[in-house]
């Protein structure tokens, strides 16, 4: 079965965004959980869901491992019956380190984040990991499209005969680039904001061309929606937003404590089809 919709979903309404003293739920740095009111997004995005014929609903949600994207999976996943899967290479986007200070945090596994979230499906095995270096704007764009490109293959190598439609919960950042690489264009302006809703439907291809490159290879249905939404559009971000310094992002401290930490996984963890044979 090929995959023939993507939707992709912002988190909701983050709660450090409302209270200054707060404490992340799974102890990792810079993972806060949803405000009240970014549990009432994601409900809504349930309902959206819910509303949709069975053969427009996704059928599996692959998830950023960070609380807030995962908090923001559990109504759809819990109303449609589908499995959440957790995949690093949705995660946030951060600046590069400034030299000297550590590494960028990166979220557990699936099998320990399942202890906060039963619907998690732990047999999934993320396909990429982004460096705890951090990225520039173009190395972001790069690392979604060398994922699409394992991730979608993949994906119909281990779930074979299973969905032709499927949820991506993610961030900001990490969502507009994305896009920009489903649709084969990197300059493409939007904007995404809490609990908004992007999707994106694959082209048709000639006969023959069985196994093309993701990039490229779909179009947008909707950029950035937020019609299911009962109070509109919140938090909207998009690339305009950057803080620049010198023509390039600026650089942010690491995590202390974490200087002498390997950056490792790092990028694709798919075996080559030659190598498997």
């Amino acid at each position: 079965m090929t995959l023939e919709t993507i939707y992709i979903l912002r988190h909701g309404f983050r709660a450090n965004w409302l209270i200054v003293d707060w404490k992340s739920p799974t102890g990792l740095p810079r993972d806060p959980q949803l405000a009240a009111f970014g549990e009432v997004q994601a409900r809504e995005v349930a309902d959206h869901f819910q509303s949709l014929p069975d053969d427009q609903r996704p059928t599996a949600i692959f998830s950023s491992p960070y609380y807030r994207c995962l908090q923001t999976s559990r109504p759809t996943a819990i109303t449609l019956g589908v499995p959440v899967y957790v995949e690093h290479g949705l995660s946030e986007w951060y600046y590069p380190v400034e030299p000297g200070t550590g590494l960028h945090p990166r979220s557990s596994s699936a099998s320990a984040l399942k202890a906060h979230f039963p619907e998690i499906d732990d047999s999934w095995s993320s396909v990429w990991y982004p460096s705890r270096q951090g990225e520039g704007v173009a190395a972001l764009h790069d690392r979604l499209a060398g994922f699409l490109n394992v991730f979608v293959p993949e994906l119909q190598r281990r779930l074979p005969a299973a969905h032709r439609r499927i949820l991506l919960v993610s961030h900001a950042a990490t969502i507009i680039a994305l896009t920009r690489e489903l649709v084969g264009d990197r300059n493409l302006l939007f904007q995404v904001a809490c609990c908004s809703l992007t999707s994106l439907d694959r082209k048709d291809h000639a006969a023959g061309d069985s196994t093309p490159l993701e990039v490229g290879n779909w179009t947008a249905r909707l950029l950035g929606d937020g019609t299911h939404l009962k109070e509109g559009l919140q938090r909207p971000w998009g690339f305009r937003d950057l803080a620049i310094t010198n023509g390039e992002v600026i650089e942010e401290p690491g995590i202390p404590g974490t200087e002498n930490e390997k950056d490792e996984p790092v990028g694709s963890q798919i075996i080559e089809l030659s190598s498997r044979m």
